[in-house]
This record gives structure tokens, C-alpha cells and sequence, in this order.
């Protein structure tokens, strides 16, 4: 037979060998409709039958599905501002529309059969400095083949945050931003042979632009 004819369907297949799973549906709002019908199957029973005819039990499974719905909600939220006192009513008020949105989008025959809903706040500046310290790691995994390394104060941490962060996308254009802002113009001055004996690099900023310091060149700026 062909390659895969005795698999009996991606998901069917992959729980069937690995019971403990975490199955992640992202997005779930775009799925097609035939796609609830199976879910309803698998919430219901917790079992699922493939193509070839065999039960597949998904007990031991965990479903994670991810919405967008309510994402304007969210950016409304973020535009207002959270006064400290009313903060945790806002949230809860934030989050009973955000499931008043969820209840206009899905059936409640599909809503009934989820055990926990959880509304993801927006991103606040601590988190937004812990992602880009983890985004900066990643930048020095790859210099490491060259030996040189990136270092930077909080000051240029903050500016990145400012030029890449945008409440609506939530920190994915952060990647992008200092890709842009970082990386490519270190990648541009090593290929022309800078920094050619040099192991640590310094970001400070300049007139409100990144700007590459050799670390021994520090002293005198």
C-alpha cells in the first residue's frame, strides 16, 4: 500500500500513540463546521473513531483551543487605561463581554461542553522586558558561531519596546523589530568586517537610533 494507508487521520493517529497529550486548536473560530462536529464528539464522549474504524480515546487528552473574538475589546481596554482601584472590575467586566462575544460565534451545545474559559490580559511593560530579553538571547545563539556577543542597558530595551509593540498584535511585531533594528544592521557591519576581533558588542543610543559600540570603545562614550 501507499505510504500512510494504514494511518487512520492526523489527529486520531497522533492521540492513538501518545494519549498524554496536549492538542492545541488555534484560532479556533476560522475552523470549518465539520470541525465542531468532531470536537462535540471528542467533549462528549471522549472518544473518536478514524477512518479505519477504530476508537480513539482522547480521556487522557487535554484540548487547548484559542480564540481571537473579543480582540477589540481588548485593545479598547488597553486604549482606555487601567485606573488602579477600578482595575480588577474592568477585567471582570472585559471578560463577561469577551464571553457575551464568544456566545454570538459559537453554538452552546459547543460552548456547554468546555470546561474553563481564560482571557488573556494585555501585555504589561515587565512582560514586554522579559521577551525582549528572551528575543535578545536568541540574537546572541546565533552570534555565537561568530563569537561575539550583544549587550545593552535597559534604555535601549525600553526603545525597543516603543518602536515594536503594538497592543493589537500583542509581541509579535517585537521579533520583527529587533530584527530590523538589530539584527540586520549587525549582520550588514560583520560582513563588511567590523568588529572582525571584537567578542562583545554594545547597543546605546543616538540621536534615538541603535548604534554599535565596541565594548573596549565604551570608556570614552
Amino acid at each position: 500500500g501507499y505510504v500512510g494507508y494504514e494511518e487512520g487521520g492526523q489527529l486520531t493517529e497522533k492521540v492513538r500513540r501518545r494519549p498524554y497529550s496536549v492538542v492545541l486548536f488555534d484560532e479556533i473560530e476560522k475552523a470549518h463546521p465539520d470541525i465542531f462536529n468532531v470536537l462535540l464528539q471528542v467533549l462528549d464522549d471522549g472518544l473518536l473513531t478514524d477512518s479505519l474504524g477504530r476508537k480513539v480515546d482522547f480521556k487522557n487528552a487535554i484540548l487547548v483551543m484559542t480564540s481571537n473574538l473579543g480582540t477589540k475589546l481588548i485593545q479598547k481596554g488597553v486604549s482606555l487605561g487601567f485606573q488602579k482601584v477600578a482595575e480588577s472590575e474592568t477585567r471582570k467586566r472585559m471578560k463577561n463581554d469577551i464571553l457575551d462575544e464568544l456566545k454570538r460565534n459559537f453554538s452552546p451545545e459547543f460552548l456547554n461542553r468546555i470546561d474553563e474559559f481564560v482571557v488573556f490580559h494585555p501585555l504589561e511593560k515587565e512582560h514586554l522586558l522579559n521577551i525582549v530579553d528572551i528575543l535578545i538571547r536568541e540574537l546572541n545563539e546565533r552570534l555565537a558561531e561568530r563569537e561575539v556577543q550583544l549587550e545593552m542597558g535597559e534604555d535601549v530595551k525600553h526603545w525597543l519596546i516603543a518602536q515594536g509593540y503594538q497592543p493589537q498584535y500583542g509581541a509579535r511585531p517585537m521579533r520583527r523589530t529587533i530584527q530590523k533594528l538589530l539584527g540586520d544592521p549587525l549582520s550588514d557591519e560583520l560582513i563588511r568586517g567590523r568588529f572582525k576581533d571584537v567578542k562583545k558588542i554594545k547597543v546605546v543610543l543616538r540621536d534615538d537610533a541603535p548604534v554599535f559600540v565596541e565594548e573596549e570603545a565604551m570608556a570614552g562614550v
